[in-house]
């Protein structure tokens, strides 16, 4: 049976890391922020906030909600991001999608700054992870799928990566970067032909493509390693992944779960990236006030 790639162990690393790092930016005087905006109130938006919330409080990240109504004009959308923009308090904005179908979702996007930009939605983010610059941050489950390969010692250096999946959320960003870090990337898509053949000559393979319980055992092969990222539901309205993990668990080397795998991390990994975002902050605060003094 395939070992388990549980997410709450990398979680709980992360939060190790988020403590002592707020421990010093409030020696600063400083105390991280992220802002929540909501659109509407669906039912999958309202939990995902509470538990964004819940968690960031446990960590000591402030959290701050803007919920605007279901119709709210585009233009009253995009005044709400650009008033988080001039709030010096706000260090960090989380977004949540998809918006109503009546709003400009790129537009929407694109009005945040990308220095508070914590889950990569934005033109600038995503060109810093395509072009490996090492600014802005990446989308936050695309990050997620590399922290829970790391903790768990997956070797990426010249590894075959197959990614299916082609979103801006996941797909694209996240084989981006695993070729940063030198594996050789492999990205399917509805289009690709017999992706099940693909994706049995790969070390790792990523699944990212919203289709519950789609790749099963003729996906596989022993000896890999499998992260699912889908967040569905089956017929019965159990969340499950985009992989048959019962016919693929007998088989590979490794799996995350879902319930209780990436999608775990990602939430820890959007509190790192607002702390990272208040660092920053902090850093340029004082580099102005020592330029005040000189």
């Amino acid at each position: 049976m395939a070992e388990l790639l549980r997410g709450k162990p990398v979680s709980d690393e992360i939060a190790r890391n988020i403590e002592s790092r707020i421990a010093a930016l409030h020696e600063l005087g400083a105390c991280p922020a992220l802002a929540l905006v909501r659109v509407g109130e669906r039912p999958d938006d309202v939990a995902y906030e509470r538990s964004v919330m819940k968690r960031a409080e446990a960590l000591g990240v402030v959290t701050r909600q803007v919920t605007l109504a279901a119709d709210a004009e585009e233009d009253q959308v995009v005044a709400s991001i650009e008033a988080i923009n001039v709030d010096e308090d706000i260090h960090g904005c989380l977004l949540f999608r998809p918006l109503p179908p009546h709003l400009d979702e790129e537009r929407v996007c694109n009005a945040l700054a990308a220095k508070k930009d914590v889950d990569g939605i934005t033109n600038a983010s995503l060109a810093s992870v395509f072009i490996d610059s090492g600014q802005g941050f990446p989308p936050s489950t695309a990050d997620a799928c590399l922290k829970v390969l790391d903790h768990y010692g997956v070797p990426l250096e010249g590894a075959r990566v197959v990614v299916v999946g082609r979103s801006l959320v996941v797909g694209k960003p996240v084989a981006m970067m695993l070729l940063a870090r030198h594996a050789t990337v492999t990205l399917c898509h509805s289009r690709t032909p017999d992706v099940a053949a693909v994706t049995r000559e790969a070390d790792v393979v990523v699944f990212a493509s919203g289709r519950p319980k789609r790749f099963g055992a003729e996906c596989v092969r022993p000896g890999q390693v499998v992260i699912d990222v889908g967040i569905n539901f089956d017929e019965a309205g159990v969340m499950c992944g985009d992989v048959d993990g019962a016919a693929v668990e007998p088989i590979v080397r490794a799996l995350t779960p879902v319930p209780g795998g990436v999608g775990t991390v990602t939430t820890a990994t959007t509190l790192l990236h607002t702390v990272e975002a208040a660092e920053v902050a902090a850093r340029e605060q004082t580099d102005i006030a020592i330029e005040r003094l000189m």
